[in-house]
């Protein structure tokens, strides 16, 4: 159960990619990996996935990957 945030004390749960140049550099296509991933991540969405990491105790790459493939069975 997620709690309704009446006062609007929280702000939204906007998720931006961050990389350093120097890892954009060693990892070819990882700016083309992140930016695959905008818009796709809503508020419910996020908080599916952490719970499966905080809440389940999943590891975050494996939550990640899982992510991933259902974006891809979902042709987005």
């Amino acid at each position: 159960m997620v709690l309704d945030d009446d006062r609007h004390y929280f702000p939204p749960y906007d998720a931006i990619p961050v990389a350093s140049l120097a890892a954009l550099s060693r990892h070819h296509g990882l700016a083309e990996a992140l930016g695959s991933l905008a818009g796709r991540i809503d508020a419910a969405g996020m908080r599916r996935l952490n719970y499966e990491v905080d809440g389940r105790k999943r590891d975050p790459g494996e939550v990640a990957k899982d992510f991933r493939a259902t974006l891809e069975l979902a042709g987005r």
